[in-house]
Formats: structure tokens, sequence, C-alpha cells
């Protein structure tokens, strides 16, 4: 492994040559500056630094709230008291913004208020690890960088991305809306919509610039950084501005960066492509992100349940691998986004993808869509994970099986488990927030006060309780390393078995029971003949 030093410079080098040579010159006395201020940031280069049972919780910061409490204060009690078997949080964006749901920020540096400021942040950190959102491609429009660009005013005249002129007619985009939207006259790149502007990277002091936001993040708790739609960061006409050799560039660059001052913090690649492209961000195991989210994995395991079928995810999974002892995946099967469908390119076909499109719609969801050269293609799944597992009417009992078998699949892979608010309570999709708001992705974002979630919890027979009692049993009975590997089993086609850090995990994705060869009582989950969607889990 090459001395972080090294590795900044030849990496902002390949971006901007012998500007960026005295660049990475520049930044080294202040990064090495920072690591003596926070030894606390301080860690091993060699592995990662995570310990058997840890898993992390996706949540919005006013996810619960009370009456004239601070919402992040209100989140934290929620947490101790109802999730505390969490030892990580992605706290999604805290910033104040103007769209996008915390995606279009306004200030990086501030706390949208309601919330309770960086104090509340920083006991959050106390209390768990953290991950924040590095929203690093673009920036509202209405934020304060981007009226400095409009009024010409150095150096944010040169931070955000115009029309370069040239051929675009290759741009990959996860959008239906145009690239580019006219501001005060001037054409200005926005590959997420019209107030998401991008900015431009190959300026070298938006580099410099996004660093010292990452830094700023680090020193206010964060052990995880999460860099939102980074595949994105480098455009250049006639290409497809999408994973670009620069983007990796600048991935290596800013993971050099955090390598010299924070070693303990780990970046996390969020990038919703096909599975080959989306394990790319590993780099060479040392170089780019630590974690690469697990893209494929939730539309392949809704895919074995909808077909009760697991071949195809056994197979995707037997081929599964991180390089070396310094990366991990982030498993996940919800978050804020949709479910997406990109990921599976080239492991899943056409018309099976079609399937999922119309058994999602079938089971009151939506399907967002990303502009294609022959017209507009399905993107993503809007729904919440239960509902996207279970159709309209089905026996909650049999639904909470084939929810609790889902996240022991992820247990059952190598990687950090990750698991969104409304998975941990099962919580049907929102469609009155979709209809007021016309935003698809809101069917998987609703609110809650802190008292509606303890009246719901309060009744033994309510879903949300049964849901939270499985989910806080699973992840308590069933801990391995995250990166203990993963030795599949043979089974039937229906079941997906695996053995991981001496457990021994078998999920029934059909509906006609399977008999097991296991002897006695499971640690976790049913006997040795598995139910219609049943599960089961055996130690030693």
């Amino acid at each position: 492994m090459k001395p972080a030093e090294a590795r900044l410079k030849e990496a902002l080098a390949l971006v901007y040559g012998q500007a960026g040579e005295r660049l990475a010159e520049a930044l080294v006395p202040g990064l090495r500056a920072f690591a003596r201020a926070h030894p606390e940031r301080g860690g091993p280069l060699d592995r990662l630094d995570l310990f058997a049972g840890e898993a992390m919780l996706i949540s919005y910061p006013d996810q619960v709230t009370a009456p004239g409490a601070p919402a992040l204060a209100v989140l934290r009690r929620f947490l101790a008291e109802r999730a505390d078997f969490f030892a990580d949080l992605h706290l999604l964006p805290h910033y104040p913004y103007s769209s996008d749901d915390g995606f279009a920020v306004l200030d990086y540096y501030a706390v949208r208020e309601g919330l309770g400021g960086w104090d509340e942040v920083a006991r959050l950190a106390r209390e768990r690890r953290l991950m924040l959102d590095a929203v690093i491609n673009h920036l509202s429009s209405k934020s304060v960088w981007f009226q400095r660009f409009l009024a010409g005013e150095p150096p944010f005249d040169r931070f955000f991305l115009t029309d370069p002129g040239g051929d675009t007619s290759r741009v990959v985009r996860p959008r239906t809306t145009p690239l580019f939207t006219e501001f005060a006259g001037r054409r200005v790149w926005t590959t997420f919509g019209p107030d998401q502007v991008d900015l431009d990277y190959r300026n070298p002091e938006v580099f410099r610039a996004l660093l010292q936001v990452l830094l700023f993040y680090v020193e206010k708790g964060a052990e995880f950084l999460r860099l939102d739609a980074v595949g994105f960061l480098w455009k250049a006409p006639g290409r497809r501005c999408l994973n670009e050799p620069e983007t990796h560039a600048l991935v290596r660059a800013f993971r050099a960066a955090l390598d010299l001052a924070a070693p303990r913090v780990k970046l996390v690649s969020e990038t919703n492509v096909p599975h080959a492209e989306n394990v790319a961000y590993f780099g060479d195991g040392t170089d780019e992100a630590q974690l690469v989210y697990n893209f494929a994995l939730p539309p392949l395991v809704l895919h074995a349940y909808a077909r009760e079928d697991a071949r195809v995810l056994v197979d995707w999974a037997a081929g599964l691998k991180v390089p070396g002892p310094r990366t991990a995946f982030l498993n996940f099967l919800a978050s804020h986004d949709g479910i997406g469908l990109r990921p599976v390119e080239g492991i899943l076909p056409e018309h099976e993808v079609a399937f999922l499109v119309a058994r999602s719609r079938a089971h009151g969801g939506e399907v967002g869509e990303r502009a294609g050269p022959r017209g507009p293609l399905p993107y993503e799944l809007n729904l919440t994970w239960w509902d996207a597992l279970n159709p309209p009417g089905e026996d909650e009992a049999v639904g909470l099986r084939r929810h609790l078998g889902s996240h022991l699949v992820m247990l059952a892979l190598e990687g950090l488990p990750a698991v969104y608010f409304h998975s941990l309570l099962g919580t049907p999709s929102w469609r009155e927030g979709y209809r007021e708001s016309g935003i698809k992705r809101r069917l998987n974002r609703q609110k809650f006060t802190r008292a509606e979630l303890e009246a719901a919890l309060a009744q033994p027979g309510h879903r949300f309780a049964r849901v939270l009692a499985g989910m806080r049993e699973l992840f308590t009975r069933v801990r391995p390393h995250p990166k203990a590997p993963a030795r599949l089993l043979a089974a039937p086609p229906a079941v997906f078995a695996a053995e991981r850090d001496g457990y021994r995990v078998y999920v029934n994705f059909g509906r006609e029971p399977v008999a097991l060869s296991e002897k006695g009582p499971p640690c976790f989950g049913q006997g040795p003949e598995l139910p219609a969607y049943g599960f089961g889990v055996w130690r030693g």
C-alpha cells in the first residue's frame, strides 16, 4: 500500500496535471495538522475496525418528532429505548434544503431549524457510530454558493458546471428531466433535476472546498461518509459522464486525504449502477471506498420471493467478493430511495425486470424512471420493503416471515448490515404523502410523531410491534462479524442456505414446506421443517 501522501499527489495529478501536484503539496500540512488535533479519528489502515454484531440504522433526522423538542433529541431517545441493538446510525441529510427531501443542500455547514443544532449531532455521535451524507456532486440552486456563482463572485464564479458545448448524447441519465437548466441566461448542468446544480470538478478549488466539507463532518463526529451520487462527479462532452476515470481518481484523492487526516473514517460509495461498475469503487482494496453499497441485493431478494426461486440470488451471491481486509459491502434491502433496477442489468433479463415492475405496481407501488436512448426506462421501484414483499391483503404472519427472512439473507452475506427505519416497523406505503406531493419516493418516506409510534408499539398485535420485536430478536441472536466470509450450502431451488461465522442459515422463498437435516431447535426461526417462507438459524 502506497503512503497516503503519494496516493494523494498521484490521484490529483491524474485529474489536474501539475496543478494537482501543487494542490496535493499544499494540502498535506493541513491534513497532518488535522490528524494531530483529532487523535480520536486515528486508526488502523490495514483493516476495517468493524466488530461482531455491528449493524446500522438508516433514518431521517426528523423521522420521529414530538411537540416542543428538537427532532434529533427525540430520535436519539427513541433509538436508545427502542432500537438499541443498532451500533451505527446513518443520519440522512440534516442540512437546510430546498427540495429532494434533503439532497438539494442549501448550506453544507448548517443544521436545519428544528433539529437541535450541531450539539445534538454530537450527542448522537457519542452514542453511535455516525454516517453523514456528503452530497458532493451538486448543491441547491438556491444555495449561497450558487447565488454567488450567478453574481460572478470569486471563487464561486467557477464552482458550477455550465454547458461545455459538444456532444452530450452519450451522457447516462438517472432522471427524465433536462440535462441543462437555464439560470440568468446561463445553461447549468443539472444531473438530478432543475433545483440541483452540479459542481465543476474541472476546477481544483472545488475539490479543495469539498474536502474541507468532509473534514468538517469528521470534526462533528462522522465515522462514515456516504459519497452521494459520487459516480457522476466528472463530466465532459462525448463521454458517458458516469464512473469516468477522473471520478475514480477523485475518490482516490478523497480517500488518501482522509487516510492522512482521519484514518478511522470510512468512505462509503453510493453508486446505483450495474453491479460490475458498482464494485469498481473498491479500487484495488486500499485506495478508494472502504464500503460499497450492495445495490443488487434488494432486487434479487425481491425477485427470489416473487418467483419462489432462489437460484439467481444464490448464483450471484456465490460470486461476491471484496478485495481484501480493508473493504466490505454495505448490505441493505431498503433505503430512503427506491429499489434500484440498474444494479441487476446483466443479472436479470429484461422480462424479469418487467415482471418486478408489474408486481410492484400490483402491490400499490410506483416506478421511478430515467431517460434512455429511446425513451423512459424503469429506474427504481417506489414502495416500502414490506409492501414490495407482500401482496395486498396478505396474512401478516406470512408477511412477517418474508420480512424477517429477507433480513436474515442480508445477515448471511459478508458485509455491514444496514436497515432503513421503515423496515424496522414494516410500515405500509404512504399513499397520502405521494398524492399530496406527486413525489413517488414519498411512498417510502413517511414521518411519525413519537406519540403515534408509542401507541402502535403498545399494542402487541400491531404490525409495528410484531415487526420490531422480530427484528430485535433477529439482530440480537444472529451476530456475525461483518468481515466473516459466507459459504453457500447446497439446497433446493427455493432455499437460500449459507454458513457464516458459526451460523448456518436457511431461508425458504417458496410456499411449500422444506425439511432440513439439521437437528435440534434453531437459535432463531422455525424448526428443521421450514414452513412456507420460513427460515431457521443453527449455531455450532
